[in-house]
Parts: C-alpha cells; structure tokens; sequence
C-alpha cells in the first residue's frame, strides 16, 4: 500500500527564481522554501502529487475541466513565459495518475483526464525550490481556481478525501508527497492593483485569517468561510486557494509542523507530516 508522508503548500510566484538569484540565499524568499524543502528531503517522497491551478497555459475556455488529473510519462515545463526558468522535461507517473482518476471518478467526481499536456509556472516554480534535481515523477491534479463558477470549498476538500483514498489503495509500497500550489489573495492585471503594478494584494486580512485557520487545524472554519464571493473579493487568483483546501481533504484535521505567512504577501508556506 502507498504511504503519505507528508503534504506542504507553496505558492509559486513566477519572478521568485529570479529574484532568490538575486537576492540570495537569506532572502525570505528563499528561507521560507528551503525551510519547506528540508521536511520534504527528510521524508523522501518518490512521486508528488500536486493540486494545481492552470493560468489558461494547460488548458483553455474551449476545453475548461472543473477537475483534471494529467497522467502522462514525460510533461513539459514551463509552456509560458510567466519565469525565467528553463525548459525542462519532468517526469509524470502515469500508473498512480490513472488509478487516482478511475477511484475518483468511482468516488462520484467526474475527473477530466489529460494524457497529453505541459504545465505553466505554477508547477515548474514549486518543484524548482522543492526538488532542484526536478527528479521525482509527478502527478498534476488541475483545479478550476480562475474562471467562475468556481468549485465549491467543501467539494474541493471531498476531492482531496478521494484523492487520499486512491493514493492508500495503490498496491505497491511508494512513499507519496502531496503539494498545494498558489495564493490566498492575489490579483494580476487587474483593476484592484497600484498603478504601475502587475499584481497586488485585495485581501490581506483573509490571508492573515486563512493562516490562522490552517494553524489551529479549524478546517470546518476555514470551509464555510472560503465562499465564491469571498474569493473573488480575494483577487481574480483568490481561488488558488481551492489548491491549499484539497490538499487538507488528503491530510484531514493535522495540525501544521511549520506554517508561516509572507511578509505582506498573500499566500503562505506550510508543511503537515505523518511521522
């Protein structure tokens, strides 16, 4: 049987490469990831199942999946321009992928399934700071966190539920990470930014409160709370925040071994271990 070993939230601000290099390895930045990546080393995960928001670089309006599991051997990364990471092949893990998508679809979720795809920065950033190797295979689970109507907070969590259920009834012994990518309040290229700015933050207040949420396990809370209009207040990225609430549906009601917000942004870094 496959054994979760831990799961961690990250965001994945596409400049953040960039900047660490610039900066240095003291930089926030950088300390907040690396604090994240040492729990994820120590318990040696070899495959990472990630929840993930699109920016319309996957997928499209022609083809919008509510939820998507990506199954395929190879994935390319990044099929945007968002970073100034290179081009890099990743490694997918098409067994567990599949099995995740026929015990999903069995637990009632009509799962898109992608065999053939890239990913967008919101993938590649993660794993540059978490697994710099980029050697452990992947499982993208695609959630619509940007184009409403958005899935409701309590499904997302069911979604992680039945995503920890097939994870635990893989046959084999495989030691499986779950990662959740994105922000809590975020708005790009739009109108609630400062003038001269890409990205702003609408709702500090809701990211402050999310963090303590997560740091008092109050995840009952936390779900009533993350409405549709609460995320839209939150920035037109608000609903990243679906990504962080699946990845609770996998681990439950745990309390966070380290969970820290960053300074005057609105997202945070956490980390949930099993041992």
């Amino acid at each position: 049987m496959a054994e979760i070993v831990c799961t961690v939230g990250v965001p994945h601000t596409p400049h953040y490469p960039s900047l660490v290099e610039r900066e240095g390895p003291q930089c926030e930045v950088a300390r907040l990831y690396r604090a994240v990546r040492e729990h994820l080393e120590a318990v040696a995960p070899e495959v990472i199942v990630i929840f993930d928001s699109d920016h319309l670089n996957t997928f499209f309006f022609n083809n919008w999946p509510t939820f998507a599991v990506g199954t395929a051997p190879k994935i390319i990364a990044p099929n945007d321009d968002n970073s100034a990471l290179p081009k890099r092949t990743l490694r997918g893990h098409e067994e567990l992928g599949a099995q995740i998508y026929r015990d999903g679809i069995g637990s009632g979720f009509d799962l898109s399934l992608s065999q053939d795809f890239s990913v967008d920065h919101s993938v590649l950033v993660p794993l540059h700071f978490l697994t710099p190797s980029m050697d452990v295979p992947i499982v993208p689970v695609f959630i619509n966190g940007l184009a409403p109507p958005l899935p409701a907070a309590k499904r997302c969590f069911a979604l992680g539920e039945a995503v920890r259920t097939a994870i635990e009834r893989w046959p084999a012994h495989l030691r499986v990470a779950v990662v959740a990518s994105g922000s809590f309040s975020l708005e790009v290229a739009g109108p609630r930014i400062a003038p001269g700015k890409r990205s702003g933050i609408p709702d500090m207040e809701w990211t402050k409160r999310v963090v303590q949420r997560l740091a008092r396990a109050e995840i009952d809370d936390l779900l009533e709370e993350t409405t549709a209009d609460q995320m839209a207040k939150a920035g037109n990225v608000g609903g990243e925040i679906l990504n962080w609430i699946a990845m609770l549906g996998v681990l439950g009601r745990r309390k966070p071994v380290f969970v820290e917000q960053q300074t005057n942004e609105g997202h945070a870094y956490g980390v949930w271990r099993w041992d």
